[in-house]
């Protein structure tokens, strides 16, 4: 396979034997690539190692088939994006959730608009909690994790924003019970999450912890870095 001038950006970039770059990229046309950049790390490479870091939108091109493709060039098409204060933090969390939840050689060009999406949000300065969540929720969207915000699952009818919800990930809310171990959130977070629509304070504490189990479990339970890297984290 030969690919020319793919839309990317680089999700992950690490040192390959002694002078390459192992890379782990996101397309809209191919989904998640990993890729070889043979080579970058000598001093006169003729590919721009510099260009070949995170945040920076690029147009790639590779051959090979496989898991591991080999970069044949690469050029950047804009500046890097510039992450205001410490989001860079959430720059490398959507990163690692991506490449945590995406597996390689599978498209999702809406995935690849959000996630630009959420790096423009992210370095224009717009409330970062929120551009987080709504990141979470496209993403879960994206690659057919449905979530049910709508409604209650036990009458159809919509929610109702004063109500608690006990929210059950194989099925969707329905009215909180009391139940120890019920993923409990109110209505109105819920809604405000279906709607985009800018979620209070609370309900955006409330909306926090209702994706972190959602996601912890299509992790299988696991835990992301990036969920402990900062002492008041937003994601």
């Amino acid at each position: 396979m030969s690919v020319d001038a793919e839309p990317a950006l680089i999700l992950h970039a690490r040192a390959y034997r002694e002078t390459s770059l192992l890379l782990e990229c996101l397309t809209p046309g191919y989904g998640r690539v990993g890729m070889i950049a043979k080579g970058v790390r000598r001093e006169r490479s003729r590919l721009p190692r510099g260009t070949l870091q995170p945040l920076q939108p690029l147009h790639l091109s590779w051959v090979g088939k496989g898991e591991l493709m080999t970069m044949t060039r690469a050029e950047a098409t804009a500046g890097p994006y510039s992450m205001p204060g410490d989001r860079i933090y959430s720059a490398m969390y959507i990163n690692e959730l991506v490449l945590r939840l995406c597996a390689r050689g599978d498209p999702h060009s809406e995935l690849f608009d959000h996630y630009v999406l959420c790096l423009h949000r992210l370095a224009g300065g717009e409330p970062e909690a929120w551009t987080l969540r709504r990141f979470e929720r496209d993403l879960m969207y994206d690659l057919g994790y449905g979530l049910v915000l709508d409604r209650n699952t036990e009458t159809g009818e919509p929610l109702v924003p004063s109500i608690d919800y006990a929210y059950a990930i194989d099925a969707g809310p329905r009215p909180a019970r009391g139940h120890q171990n019920e993923l409990r959130i109110k209505g109105s977070a819920l809604v405000a999450l279906q709607n985009d629509e800018m979620p209070s304070s609370r309900e955006n504490i409330e909306l926090k912890r209702f994706m972190r189990v959602l996601l912890q479990h299509q992790l299988g339970g696991g835990t992301l870095n990036a969920w402990s890297m900062r002492v008041k984290p937003t994601n």
